[in-house]
C-alpha cells in the first residue's frame, strides 16, 4: 500500500518539521516570558521536556494497546491533532505556565513515531523491516532539514511565528490523513483492550517474556538518555560556546537532518546486508560514542559539523535493533511493543533533559568550577558506551 506508507512517512516528516520549526526560537520565547537569561532558560526548557515525557510515559502504553484493539489509523490521527493543539497553545502562551500546558497535551497524544512504527510493521515482511524503519528515520531526517532552517528564518521575524506555522502543518496533516490513510491492522490480528497491560509496568512486564526484547530495551534505555543530550542542550550549547544565532542553530540542525536522511535512505539496506543486524547495531553505537566525545570537546564550530558525520552513521543502530525486536513479537502485540518502547523512552526523557540541562547550567553558571558547556555530551558518550556493552551481552549468539 504505497499511498498509506507515503502518508505515514509524511506524518513523521511533518511532525518533525513542526518540532524543528519551534526548536531554534524556543530559548528566546522562554526568555521573553520569564525575563531571565540563557542559563535560566535552559533550566525551564528541561522542565518542559520533563512534563512532555511524564505525560507520554503514562499515555504511550495506553495508546499502543488501543492501536492493537481499534487499529493504527485513529490513534495516529489523534496523535497528530494533539501536536497541532500543542503548538497553537504554545504560540498564544501569555506566560510560562501555558508552555507547560501545551507540552502536557503533546505528551498525552505523542504517539506519532510509535504508531508509525507499528503501522510499518503491519505492512512490511520481517526481512524488510529494518529498511522500512530506516525510511521512517529518513523522513525524520528530511524533516530536520526543512524544519530548523524554516524555524531559524521565521524566528527572526518573531519567536512566536514558528509555533503558529507548526500548528498549521500538523492540523493540515490530520485532514489529509483522514481522507487517504487506510487501516493496516487486520481484524483477525486485533486483541481486546486490557487495562492491566495498558500501563508502563504492565506493558514492560509483557515484554519480559521475550529475553532479547527486554535486554535490548535495556540497551536503548542508556542510549535514549544519551540521545536526549542533543534536543535538550544543542541550542543552548552552541549559543554559549560559539555565540551562534537562531539562524546558525537552524542551519546546523538542517545539516544534521540532511546527513541522517542520506544515511537512512541510502545506507541502511546495504550496511545491514553486509554486516547483519547485530553488527550494524554494534557499529552504530560505537559511532555515537565518537560523535559525543567530539561534541564534548569541540574547540571550534567546524568540529561540531565534523562530529555530525559519525553521529549520522550512528543512526544505523536504531532500525537494526527495532527489526530484531519486532521479529520476537507476534502480530497482535506490535502496538504493545511500540507502546512499551514509548514508555521506556519517555521514562528516560523524564530525567534526561533535566540531567542534561542542569549539567549545562552547572558548568556554565557564574562561579562554576570549570567552564565546560560540553559536559552533557561527555555524559552522553559514556552512557552510549554502556548501551554498546549491554547490546554485546544480549546479542551474543544472535545469528543475524
Amino acid at each position: 500500500m504505497p499511498r498509506a506508507l507515503g502518508f505515514v512517512l509524511a506524518a513523521v516528516f511533518i511532525d518533525t518539521v513542526g518540532f524543528g520549526i519551534v526548536y531554534p526560537p524556543m530559548p528566546k520565547l522562554i526568555m521573553e516570558l520569564t525575563g531571565e537569561g540563557l542559563s535560566a532558560a535552559a533550566g525551564y526548557a528541561g522542565g518542559l521536556m520533563f512534563v512532555f515525557a511524564l505525560m507520554q510515559f503514562f499515555a504511550a502504553p495506553v495508546l499502543g494497546n488501543l492501536s492493537d484493539r481499534f487499529g493504527r489509523r485513529p490513534v495516529l490521527l489523534l496523535s497528530l491533532a494533539g501536536f497541532g493543539i500543542d503548538y497553537a497553545v504554545m504560540g498564544f502562551a501569555p506566560d510560562l505556565t501555558w508552555l507547560f500546558v501545551g507540552r502536557a497535551i503533546a505528551g498525552v497524544c505523542g504517539a506519532t513515531y510509535a504508531t508509525a512504527n507499528a503501522y510499518i510493521t503491519d505492512v512490511t515482511p520481517p526481512d524488510d523491516r529494518a529498511k522500512r524503519f530506516g525510511l521512517v528515520g529518513a523522513a525524520w531526517g528530511v524533516g530536520f532539514i526543512v524544519g530548523p532552517a524554516l524555524g531559524g528564518v521565521l524566528g527572526e521575524i518573531g519567536p512566536r511565528v514558528p509555533f503558529f506555522a507548526a500548528a498549521s502543518l500538523a492540523l493540515a496533516n490530520v485532514l489529509y490523513g483522514y481522507f487517504v490513510l487506510p487501516e493496516s491492522l487486520k481484524e483477525s490480528d486485533r486483541r481486546p483492550f486490557s487495562l492491566a497491560r495498558a500501563n508502563p509496568v504492565g506493558s514492560i512486564r509483557q515484554m519480559s517474556r521475550y529475553p532479547i526484547v527486554i535486554g535490548l530495551m535495556g540497551a536503548l534505555f542508556f542510549y535514549q538518555i544519551a540521545h536526549d543530550a542533543n534536543p535538550a542542550t544543542w541550542n543552548f550549547y552552541t549559543m554559549e560556546k560559539f555565540q551562534w544565532t537562531s539562524g546558525d542553530i537552524g542551519w546546523s540542525m538542517a545539516v544534521i537532518g540532511a546527513s541522517f536522511a542520506l544515511v537512512q535512505m541510502l545506507m541502511i539496506g546495504p550496511i545491514i546486508a553486509r554486516l547483519g543486524e547485530r553488527r550494524t547495531a554494534y557499529a552504530g553505537f560505537s559511532l555515537y560514542v565518537i560523535a559525543f566525545i567530539l561534541l564534548a570537546f569541540a574547540p571550534a564550530g567546524w568540529v561540531v559539523y565534523a562530529a555530525i558525520v559519525p553521529f549520522a552513521f550512528g543512526t544505523i543502530a536504531n532500525p537494526a535493533i527495532r527489526s530484531i525486536m519486532s521479529r520476537a513479537i507476534p502480530a497482535n502485540a506490535q502496538g504493545e511493543l511500540q507502546g512499551a518502547l514509548g514508555s521506556m523512552q519517555s521514562l528516560t526523557a523524564i530525567g534526561a533533559p533535566v540531567l542534561m540541562t542542569q549539567l549545562f547550567r552547572y558548568y556554565t553558571r557564574v562561579g562554576a568550577p570549570i567552564h565546560f558547556p560540553g559536559a552533557p555530551f561527555l555524559a552522553a558518550g559514556l552512557l552510549t558506551l554502556a548501551a554498546l556493552v549491554v547490546c554485546l551481552l544480549v546479542l551474543r549468539g544472535f545469528d543475524r
